[in-house]
């Protein structure tokens, strides 16, 4: 095990990966020389020099070529890791999304593999304003043929892109910005992965289940803390994707405590802590003592004052509330 941050984890994946396997290539807007090498975010940093122009290229400014150029080059047997900057830019390419990579294993009745990987960078926290802040999960996550992973640590960001690049079918692979630096933890140095649709306990418990995806998880854990020091013992569960989602170890935790939480940096109205209370209410409403509580963020566009974006966010005071009100029960 070796500790790094979560920005060194996913670039370790794409160099382990293109090294495995020829048919990997990485391409999008300055992945290769731009920003000095490496991407807006230095994510790709050092690849281009490695694997060279012909797997590692620029792309002109426009994330419908890029969105639609992985189809084309998945479906003649590459393995593209496109990079879409910003998560924001979502809206630019569902038409793409939605009718062409989601769809195209069904429309060619199963025959041939669509192995595509969709990096975005997503979130808020960092003051980078309403158009390069959202987290916009959701709307992904209820296309059918796309899967959906928000890795929340080093070690997950790494095995679950391995595990993404090497999936026959699209992935949206959703990288918080904030974590890119601030979040560092041991990674093992050999080859893994961490399978697509599996949660992990990232804290046992037995009092209330606190269900939170990407950065929020950090938020939960750190209300696990609090809420030992008062007596409550708090379960945090990470779904790690959200398509698929892990029911059953969502199920087993609710099972277990009688409570629960779900955290989502999205706003709470049609977030997908939506589909998760709803999972609880049609299959595991016995285990319930109490209401099923969301912590998301207010339902505005992000504040582009930083001040007024912490505001915005879920937060661990907000989670801490939460669980009182769940606890009363």
């Amino acid at each position: 095990m070796k500790e790094i941050t979560y920005l060194e984890a996913i670039n370790q994946a794409l160099f382990e990966e293109m090294e495995r396997d020829e048919s990997v290539f990485v391409f999008g807007e300055d992945v290769a020389v731009g920003y000095g090498g490496g991407g807006v975010f230095g994510v790709t940093k050092g690849l281009f020099e490695k694997f060279g122009p012909d797997r590692v290229i620029d792309t002109p400014l426009s994330e419908v070529a890029i969105t639609g150029a992985a189809v084309g080059a998945a479906l003649v047997g590459l393995r593209p890791v496109a990079e879409i900057m910003f998560a924001d830019f979502l809206g630019i390419i569902m038409d793409q999304l939605v009718n062409n990579a989601a769809k195209m294993r069904w429309s060619l009745n199963g025959e041939w593999d669509v192995p595509i990987v969709y990096r975005m960078a997503y979130g808020a926290g960092v003051g980078a304003g309403f158009n390069h802040s959202q987290s916009l999960e959701a709307m992904v996550a209820h296309i059918p043929g796309l899967k959906v992973v928000l890795p929340s640590d080093p070690a997950d960001a790494k095995g679950l892109l391995k595990a993404a690049i090497r999936d026959n079918d699209p992935v949206i692979f959703m990288e918080h910005k904030l974590l890119y630096k601030r979040s560092k933890g041991p990674v093992p140095e050999g080859d893994y992965t961490v399978p697509l649709g599996k949660g992990v306990v990232k804290r046992p418990g037995k009092d209330v289940t606190i269900i939170a995806t990407g950065a929020m998880v950090r938020l939960a854990l750190e209300a696990g803390e609090s809420l030992h020091e008062r007596g409550i013992s708090a379960e945090v569960i990470d779904p790690r994707s959200i398509q698929p989602l892990d029911e059953e170890i969502i199920l087993s935790s609710v099972k277990k405590t009688g409570r629960a939480i779900i955290v989502h940096e999205a706003p709470v109205f049609g977030g997908t802590g939506g589909e998760i209370a709803a999972l609880l209410a049609d299959k595991g409403i016995d285990f319930l003592d109490g209401p099923v509580k969301r912590v998301g963020s207010l339902f505005t566009p992000i504040p582009n004052w930083i001040e007024m974006e912490q505001y915005y966010l879920p937060s661990v005071e907000k989670i801490l509330s939460a669980v009182e009100e769940v606890i009363r029960y």
